[in-house]
């Protein structure tokens, strides 16, 4: 299932002194609210990591449910890259049903803000997926099953996140949801 990400709308005040506030396609609207799984491939989360995702779980479920998936890297300790990362790859399939909608986090992925981020939630839940799913690699990145499965590939950064960095991603998935109710979170 295919999705298009649309540009946000900018919206210009009358005071040019005052800067452009970019808005989401989806403000004030009503928006379907999917199921979120984010999966990563990784050793144990350090406990300030922990806390910090822990928090912005917190307040994600106050707008869908939210479900946080550890896979241990290398699950059975291969000596060889190619098979770690096959091992995680099937790992990581193991979680994935055929309707969720697969959003994979990696470094060449596209490049999007906030805004687009959020129609990119919003425009998942009108797709009919059941599940949004965020999938965050291990060490060697993604192995071939999830390119192949994955709907959409988006990066974080332009630089190489470690794992536990890249847990931002719960916090933007919050930002997200800010955006498009409309509250005041994001600036």
């Amino acid at each position: 299932m295919a999705i298009s990400i649309s540009a946000c709308a900018t919206s210009h005040g009358t005071n040019p002194s005052i800067p452009s506030i970019k808005q989401c396609k989806f403000v004030g609207q009503s928006v379907r609210a999917l199921p979120i799984r984010t999966i990563t491939v990784g050793k144990k989360r350090s406990p300030g990591v922990q806390l910090l995702v822990d928090v912005y779980i917190d307040k994600l479920r106050n707008h869908c449910p939210v479900d946080d998936v550890l896979i241990r890297s290398n699950p059975k300790n291969a000596r060889d890259v190619k098979a770690q990362v096959d091992d995680e790859d099937m790992a990581v399939m193991n979680h994935i049903r055929s309707d969720d909608w697969v959003v994979m986090l990696v470094e060449h992925g596209l490049d999007i803000g906030s805004e687009r981020f959020a129609e990119l939630v919003g425009d998942a839940g009108s797709k009919g997926a059941s599940r949004l799913l965020f999938c965050i690699g291990g060490p060697y990145g993604h192995g071939r099953q999830i390119q192949e499965r994955a709907n959409i590939s988006v990066k974080l950064s332009s630089m190489v996140l470690n794992h536990q960095i890249a847990l931002v991603v719960v916090e933007q998935l919050y930002r997200s949801w800010t955006i498009l109710k409309g509250q005041k979170y994001h600036h």
